[in-house]
């Protein structure tokens, strides 16, 4: 592997799982990048006031300032594997931590800390890459989720995305419709399929619920 590539694929690790100084930079990166596709997830999710909410990977934490004005007097979770980002969260989220509005766990998509049909409404947003085997990680959101409550993937076109080259290194770029039926095998029925954006590249927001 030459020098390039190293360095593509320690960004692409990063991506996944931010660690360290260099994770410090991704994070604040994270809420750039994806400011549109976590602000058009959320709006997606319809929230109601006091719902409790879910943001799965959330990175620099844009999702869960945005939740947390969404639910206004809910309960906002936070599930991250990096401590970095958990870290900053904490630095981000005082107030909120003390008042109990804001929970933080360090953990994935397949072992979630929360107890059956206690979420309204979830989102996760450019993390399917890097997760090997869906069918558990989205069994388990479908634990969590109550009855009536929505869940909202976005993930980049993958011809788009393909594009990058950084992507190449790890990445898992999976077509919309194997999400799709991942989400139906675990019990999440798909509501809408919305685009961000025009063109055929556009970023893809999957909308189920039970």
């Amino acid at each position: 592997m030459g020098p390039r590539d190293t360095l593509l694929a320690g960004f692409a690790k990063q991506l996944g799982h931010p660690r360290g100084r260099a994770g410090q930079a991704v994070v604040r990166l994270l809420n750039n990048v994806n400011r549109g596709p976590v602000t058009g997830a959320v709006e997606a999710l319809e929230i109601r006031r006091g719902e409790t909410a879910l943001d799965l990977g959330f990175g620099g934490g844009l999702g869960l300032d945005l939740l947390l004005r969404a639910t206004e007097g809910g309960t906002v979770h936070g599930a991250e594997i990096s401590e970095t980002a958990l870290a900053r969260a904490r630095r981000t989220f005082p107030k909120n931590l003390a008042a109990g509005r804001l929970v933080l766990h360090q953990a994935g998509m397949a072992e979630l800390p929360l107890g059956d049909g206690t979420i309204d409404a979830a989102l996760t947003v450019n993390t399917v890459y890097f997760i090997p085997d869906l069918a558990p990680a989205f069994a388990e959101v479908a634990r969590v989720i109550a009855d009536g409550g929505r869940f909202v993937v976005g993930i980049g076109d993958p011809a788009m995305m393909r594009e990058m080259p950084f992507t190449s290194h790890g990445f898992r770029l999976r077509p919309p419709e194997e999400i799709e039926k991942a989400l139906a095998d675990a019990g999440l029925e798909l509501r809408r399929h919305d685009r961000l954006g025009d063109g055929p590249r556009a970023f893809h927001l999957l909308v189920a619920g039970r």
